[in-house]
């Protein structure tokens, strides 16, 4: 293990780049796209040694590739628990979930209802995933009968919404009828062992990097998949500890779904999450998922994770296309310069380079904004699923040199 203490933060001038001659790049317009894990991408985020014993389809009507539902996109994207089957959306029946995300088929159909997705598959699916993630965070009258359905055919259900289900005295007494599982994956530990803030997260000597963003459902969760997956494929250890209910279901091993936690243990469950990642895997690195924004007055999950992760360095992720919040079209983004401000006076940290979102624009629009974000912030800038990772990796290196110095083979 690479332990670097004291951490080192040494931000260098950089430059966006291009794709080099040969890599893959972007046509001249991009398709829409989406945010977490739904995001154009230029290279597949690796599987490694990854065992998926349970069967799932995602039920995701109306809302497969949009915002809302951004867990059924990251699914599609990334599962390291569910072999995924087929995803439900009749507005998009026929299509290949793959192409509908990122222009490469990946073999898993979007299928028109229930009926339509059980005939494409021999045995019946383990799971129901509930996909999306409405403002609301509670199930409408429909969905509560495709899922009561699904529990009738015999299949659990994977639910992470802010409503339990099995606090529902239908839901639980279906679950009892039919012999099935209701997984609330919002649920925190009960209160009696919900942990406060100790300062145990200063035991934790390898660097921490939070993903933070300027606003909520803008990518933060891919950006840092990716991030992790690039670290460990060169040979460092990294860990990415998971903040929210998609990660959780994708089967990050470390995390906690902050916004359902009592404000007065948010700090400490997530210190806890980490000392105990860091204990367990004695890693090289460790990544933590944002939610929201800090500047956002609808969210405070931001300021929880600067407070109980302590980062070292934060990466911020920005949609330079979108105009207003995501669903407050009244509330204009920030500008990425000032949530810097913001992030490096609110806690002791600094950000060390900016990804983009790349959504509503075109490649050329991409490379005029990272190199304008590059030239104004003075820091690093890419997109983590349009450009080579290791643009990513140098962003890393650049502010933890001792990291890169610990690779095998690497120069002393």
């Amino acid at each position: 293990m690479s332990t670097v203490s004291p951490i080192s933060l040494r931000p260098r001038p950089y430059s966006a780049q291009a794709p080099p001659a040969g890599a893959s790049s972007l046509p001249a317009v991009l398709p829409a796209a989406l945010p977490d894990s739904a995001l154009h991408n230029a290279h597949t985020l690796p599987h490694p040694a990854i065992n998926r014993t349970a069967t799932a389809i995602i039920y995701c009507e109306g809302q497969f590739g949009d915002i809302d539902g951004k867990t059924a996109n990251g699914l599609i994207r990334h599962s390291e628990k569910y072999a995924v089957l087929s995803v439900i959306d009749s507005t998009r029946a026929g299509l290949d979930s793959g192409m509908i995300l990122d222009g490469t088929a990946n073999g898993i159909p979007v299928c028109r209802d229930m009926d339509d997705a059980l005939s494409q598959t021999a045995t019946l699916p383990d799971f129901l995933i509930f996909g999306m993630a409405p403002a609301s965070g509670l199930l409408s009258d429909a969905q509560r009968q495709v899922v009561l359905a699904a529990m009738g055919k015999g299949m659990s259900i994977v639910n992470g919404l802010h409503e339990f289900l099995n606090d529902d005295p239908e839901f639980a007494a279906a679950g009892i009828a039919h012999k099935v599982d209701i997984v609330d994956v919002r649920r925190p530990r009960p209160k009696k062992f919900l942990r406060m803030f100790s300062g145990d997260i200063h035991q934790v000597t390898c660097p921490r990097i939070a993903v933070l963003g300027t606003d909520c459902a803008i990518g933060k969760r891919t950006t840092a998949t990716v991030l992790t997956a690039a670290l460990n494929a060169i040979g460092l250890k990294a860990v990415l500890v998971g903040t929210g209910q998609t990660g959780l279901i994708q089967g990050a091993r470390y995390g906690v779904a902050l916004d359902s936690v009592p404000s007065q243990f948010c700090a400490g469950e997530l210190e806890a999450t980490i000392v105990e990642a860091f204990q367990n895997e004695q890693p090289d690195v460790i990544i933590i998922e944002g939610q929201g924004a800090l500047s956002h007055p609808a969210f405070s999950t931001t300021s929880f994770i600067l407070r109980g992760a302590c980062p070292h360095a934060v990466v911020l992720q920005h949609a330079p296309a979108r105009a207003f919040r995501c669903d407050f079209d009244t509330m204009a983004m920030p500008d990425p310069a000032d949530e810097i401000t913001l992030i490096e006076t609110f806690a002791d940290t600094r950000v060390i380079g900016l990804t983009i979102n790349h959504e509503h624009m075109d490649a050329a629009q991409l490379c005029l904004a990272m190199d304008r974000f590059a030239h104004e912030l003075g820091i690093p800038v890419t997109d983590a699923l349009s450009r080579p990772d290791q643009h990513l990796l140098d962003m890393v290196f650049a502010a933890f040199p001792a990291l890169q110095q610990g690779l095998a083979g690497a120069p002393q």
